[in-house]
């Protein structure tokens, strides 16, 4: 046992270094990808005379630092944001398919923020924490619904799939009626990283690296709860506290990011998914690791969005769906399969008994 911890343990350090060096790479390729705008070459020498402490041609400086400097740091907090947010859910519902989208978190966030800006469009402050609000009432309504129906995998997943509509047709809804409450419908509801600003970001990451350090100190209480209820109970950890606590955690993640890139789905159920298949990590080692990958991904995906059909740009949800559709169809294949074997398994056994 301790050889096979020791083993993940390293795993997890390597995976580390190795989603660190990822992202920094990734993030000076969205950095400095040209454009008509601004060239690959001459972003790269104004990034290098504005690094050295000179001053690099006004266009170059501002195409830098207004709109691609904005882009990437959002790409990272949104991507770290949701991937979290999709350990933290899988680990607090024991369910490897939830995610901030399938669950039906994204929509609630989105919801209300837009219910917020409709209402309220003086209070960005008061729409960020609308958006917590409709993400918490929305996971913990998917929780009581499955809980309602039954504690099955299958059933927590057909309550999100269900939570996720609902709320997805509300604000279908008020965009149909109300125009004016989102600027660009298609950015909103498919996601994208277009158009933000640093005051936007001033707002969120905040919140988010909050949701972080609590999730981080709830870690080893999370760890617990795989262990069951009642192992996790008798072990003194306050199943009822931790379990609302890591949902909370999981509910500000995705309503920071969706503040600031709409309703991206499926970086929350990659992510969190290949960690545990690469490293099994604890529950600290993966929020880290999920970080890291997590922001990764969306900026990658994000610089695919805008430069493959140049100079048209694709929604980065759409990069996104496609995907985490096929991954989706995977992972409930090889449940299916999973489930398969322990049912002949068991079967076998009785036959013998």
């Amino acid at each position: 046992m301790a050889h096979g911890g020791e083993g993940t343990s390293e795993r997890s350090r390597w995976a580390c270094v190795l989603g660190a060096v990822a992202l920094v790479l990734i993030s000076l390729a969205s950095l400095l990808a040209g454009t008509t705008a601004l060239g690959t070459c001459e972003a790269l020498q104004a990034l290098a005379t504005l690094a050295s402490g000179g001053t690099a041609d006004a266009t170059a400086t501002l195409v830098l630092l207004s709109v691609r400097l904005p882009r990437v740091i959002a790409g990272v907090c949104c991507g770290a944001a949701l991937a979290c947010s999709g350990l933290l859910l899988q680990a607090s519902l024991d369910n490897d398919l939830a995610s901030p989208g399938v669950m039906g978190v994204n929509s609630g966030a989105g919801l209300l923020w837009l219910v917020a800006a409709l209402w309220m469009p003086g209070h960005p402050v008061l729409r960020q924490a609308m958006a917590f609000v409709g993400a918490l009432l929305a996971t913990l309504l998917v929780y009581l619904v499955s809980r309602r129906a039954g504690t099955s995998r299958g059933t927590v997943v057909l309550a999100g799939v269900a939570v996720s509509s609902l709320m997805s047709a509300a604000i279908d809804a008020i965009v149909v009626v109300w125009p004016e409450s989102v600027t660009d419908r298609v950015s909103f509801t498919l996601g994208g990283l277009s158009g933000v600003t640093y005051q936007g970001l001033a707002l969120c990451v905040p919140a988010l690296l909050v949701a972080l350090v609590v999730g981080a100190y709830l870690g080893r209480g999370i760890d617990l709860l795989a262990l069951g209820d009642e192992a996790a109970h008798g072990l003194g950890l306050d199943v009822r506290a931790c379990r609302l606590g890591t949902i909370a955690c999981a509910a500000l993640l995705a309503a920071s990011a969706v503040s600031i890139c709409g309703l991206l789905s499926f970086v929350g159920l990659i992510v969190p998914n290949l960690v545990r298949m690469w490293a099994r990590p604890t529950t600290r080692q993966g929020l880290a690791l999920c970080a890291l990958w997590g922001a990764a991904l969306l900026v990658v995906c994000d610089l695919v969005a805008r430069t493959i059909a140049f100079p048209y740009e694709l929604p980065v949800g759409l990069v996104l769906a496609l995907l985490g559709a096929p991954f989706f169809m995977a992972l409930l294949a090889r449940r299916g399969r999973k489930h398969g074997s322990h049912s002949v398994a068991a079967g076998r056994g009785g036959e013998a008994a």
